[in-house]
């Protein structure tokens, strides 16, 4: 399958990091999601319930990547792509990539993070 729903530059306030002042402060983070899903269906007959709301998908994004402090963003993006995965069953599979252009790092760069990929057969074993 081939159909991709995508929601790029879901900016968001968190507290994840190690250093103290990451979990104190906290800074900004960039959510960018690809989410592969079968639109055959919802591109024929223009139901929203043959699809997924991407308002209902970002609140999810949203509430999972804040819902708690976490030191790594690899585990901040594992718990976005997990409640995703677990909330909306049309969905069979999340790319999650998370920029964090604020990061402690003394260097000169534009932007760091992660990308990761889950797909509902790696969540069942």
């Amino acid at each position: 399958m081939s159909d991709i729903i995508f929601i790029t530059g879901l900016v968001l306030h968190a507290r994840h990091g190690v250093m103290d002042h990451e979990t104190e402060v906290g800074q900004r983070f960039v959510i960018d999601l690809e989410l592969a899903i079968d639109l055959a269906e919802s591109s024929r007959t223009d139901r929203l319930s043959d699809t997924v709301s991407y308002s209902n998908v970002v609140a999810c994004a949203t509430a999972a990547f804040k819902d708690a402090n976490y030191k790594l963003l690899e585990r901040a993006a594992g718990a976005v792509a997990e409640a995703i995965l677990s909330a909306f069953p049309k969905i069979s599979a999340v790319k999650i990539k998370v920029h964090k252009p604020h990061a402690p790092i003394p260097a000169i760069f534009d932007d760091v993070g992660v990308i990761i990929t889950r797909s509902r057969q790696a969540t069942h074993g």
